[in-house]
């Protein structure tokens, strides 16, 4: 019994994976919209074909059927509860994990020249301030030195670029890590770390000038009994992100995702009319977006994200590669942290060994 639903599961997986080449941000790889479409005009021109709705409706199917099975059955698999108590205990480097995902693309859009996405492009030469605020920026995250002060200045900015262009839209997964990094702090390994333990020793020098160790000691208190929403926000961010990506840049611009199927001759990898491939894509992202928001088989959803963006970078050549920095970050959280409160998987599922997961630390 407990074998079909991960046969089913596993199906699943492939007809994702075989979909996602051009899931990507389209904007990034592509040169223009595309050709005006009537978004359900042809989403229902592509289902009315037999052949397609058979396949995507099996398809469908075929998951809804495994994953109402293992609901059903809900087995005990030792690996896995083995894993969810290792990951678990990854808790305090999953600050750190954040640093890298926002630093890293950070830096690289203060050197390309670029308002987080890399379609909103600004002229270096001519705006020399943003550059430095970029690289800066980056570089104070990537190392946790005033976090803190550095997320809520990050995630500021972002609003800024956001009312200035609206394509900013595109790297919404910058505000839930900025959101969880103004939580956690810049956690260890961090300067804010070794900052604070010097701070802290009497008879240091360093001690006796810092002005700020006694203002992260206040906040880690303030901000401790919010963490444990922290996997909230992340899973939410970046459920919202596929949301967007399926239903905004799929499924209401299919002439956008016909470029990327013609352009990477996608229908030679896998021979299905190239507006099943379209369609395919947009409902695949949506379905793991309200599955992430829901947090519902939350680390699976994480671990086939980063599966599905591992497999975008080698299928799209071109594609911007800091650009996905932000989503692989964010999905390796998840992966570790799991649903959290206010979740499917907390009301529904098994906690491991009896009890349930450690709250992220910040300390």
């Amino acid at each position: 019994m407990t074998s079909r639903p991960a046969v089913a599961a596993l199906f699943a997986l492939l007809v994702a994976v075989a979909t996602r080449p051009v899931s990507a941000h389209v904007d990034y790889v592509t040169d223009g919209p595309g050709e005006p479409m009537d978004a359900v005009a042809f989403t229902v021109d592509v289902l009315s074909d037999p052949f397609n709705a058979a396949l995507f409706g099996v398809s469908g199917l075929l998951v809804g059927v495994g994953v109402a099975g293992y609901l059903r059955v809900r087995p005990t698999i030792t690996d896995i509860v083995i894993l969810r108590e290792k990951l678990a205990s990854y808790g305090d480097l999953v600050p750190w994990m954040l640093r890298l995902a926002a630093g890293l693309p950070l830096i690289g859009a203060g050197f390309e020249g670029y308002l987080f996405a890399p379609t909103v492009t600004f002229n270096v030469g001519a705006n020399p301030f943003l550059r430095v605020l970029f690289i800066g920026l980056g570089f104070f995250v990537l190392f946790g030195l005033a976090t803190r002060i550095v997320a809520t200045l990050g995630l500021l900015t972002y609003v800024w670029a956001l009312a200035t262009d609206p394509s900013v839209f595109l790297a919404i997964e910058y505000v839930p890590i900025f959101l969880a990094l103004f939580l956690l702090g810049g956690g260890r390994p961090s300067a804010d770390d070794m900052l604070l333990e010097v701070a802290s020793t009497d008879g240091t020098y360093y001690g006796r000038v810092d002005p700020v160790h006694l203002l992260k000691s206040y906040l880690d208190d303030r901000t401790r009994p919010l963490r444990q929403y922290v996997p909230v926000i992340l899973r939410v961010g970046m459920g919202a992100s596929f949301i967007y990506l399926g239903l905004i840049q799929k499924l209401a611009q299919p002439g956008s995702g016909l470029l990327v199927v013609e352009k990477y001759n996608l229908t030679a990898v896998v021979p299905v009319d190239p507006g099943l491939w379209v369609v395919g894509a947009g409902v695949t992202e949506i379905a793991v977006g309200v599955a992430l928001i829901a947090g519902f088989f939350t680390r699976g959803a994480a671990a086939t994200s980063f599966l599905l963006f591992t497999v975008t970078l080698f299928g799209l050549p071109d594609d911007p590669v800091l650009a996905h920095v932000t989503l692989f970050g964010m999905a390796s959280a998840v992966f570790t942290l799991g649903s959290g409160p206010l979740s499917f998987d907390r009301w529904f599922g098994r906690p491991a060994v009896g009890e349930d997961e450690s709250v992220v630390p910040a300390d």
